[in-house]
């Protein structure tokens, strides 16, 4: 049975728990279970601490897991990126007191605070910037005004965290993280686990496009289709009234609006849009 890890808790847990569950498996009722059996698909989720979920993979307790890009790097664990899911974006950013830092430079022989030692001292070394770590559980935002640390680096959403503690952020990002799909560094090929990977992408995928029919009229069918192309090519059919065609295609959810006006333009009609529930490309 394919074992796989899905955040307990935090920003992650739900939007983790909504795709697996619209990729066609069975999720827990109760967010007081730990493990959920999908005896149908042949999986068990279970519902681990978003920072361990990279050690568990990484040592082949599970067989995959849905955690931070942040959460990977800063574990250590031999487990690898196989795939973005496109939420829980964040940047890992450096932040301080009001015109104390400017740059990275300005860090040497200061001390940062973080819960991600180890992605910290691996960006410090890369960069040959001599600061001391500070390593805190949470609340580091809290440190500097209690004397701990002179900077801190923090995993920011808003930032609006930092500010209220008196901090502002400066210099590049250190990473731009979001929720990914992991497997082992290291694993044998896994049916079950393709199976899952596809899925997923599928649901990415619906969510990306929309399904557009529309009818247009034959002397104008090649305006039109040059505005919705589709992924290979799309769907054109003859209508009852020989001078009309139907035409199905995909395209991308954000630019909807502004085909549905460019395909008015060139003469369709009857433009109705419906969201895809999953798809295999």
């Amino acid at each position: 049975m394919l074992r796989i890890a899905l955040p307990n808790k935090g920003s992650l847990s739900e939007p983790a728990s909504r795709l697996v569950k619209e990729a066609g498996y069975r999720q827990r009722r109760d967010s007081k279970e730990l493990v959920c059996r999908d005896g149908e698909n042949g999986v068990e989720f279970f519902y681990l601490r978003p920072r361990d979920i990279a050690i568990y993979v990484g040592s082949g307790t599970v067989d995959a897991g849905i955690t931070g890009r942040d959460l990977l790097l800063d574990s250590g664990a031999a487990a690898q990126e196989s795939r973005a899911l496109g939420f829980g974006r964040s940047t890992f950013r450096f932040a301080a007191p009001k015109g104390t830092c400017h740059s990275l430079a300005d860090l040497a022989g200061k001390r940062v605070a973080t819960s991600y030692d180890v992605l910290l001292a691996d960006y410090l070394s890369r960069h040959e910037i001599d600061a001391e770590v500070v390593h805190l559980d949470g609340a580091v935002e809290t440190s500097v005004d209690l004397g701990v640390a002179d900077a801190v680096a923090d995993v920011v959403e808003t930032g609006s965290t930092l500010r209220a503690a008196g901090l502002e952020v400066f210099g590049d990002a250190l990473l731009a993280s979001e929720a990914i799909l992991i497997t082992p560094a290291e694993r044998e090929p896994n049916p079950q686990l393709d199976v899952l990977d596809r899925r997923i992408n599928g649901v990415l995928l619906a969510r990306e496009y929309v399904l557009i029919d529309y009818d247009v009229r034959r002397e104008d069918v090649d305006a039109a289709v040059a505005i919705t192309p589709g992924l290979e090519s799309p769907t054109v059919s003859p209508l009852h009234d020989g001078s009309w065609l139907a035409v199905r295609a995909m395209v991308q959810r954000a630019q909807t609006n502004r085909v549905l006006d460019d395909l008015y333009e060139v003469g369709a009609r009857a433009i109705l849009v419906t969201s895809i529930e999953a798809c295999r490309l």
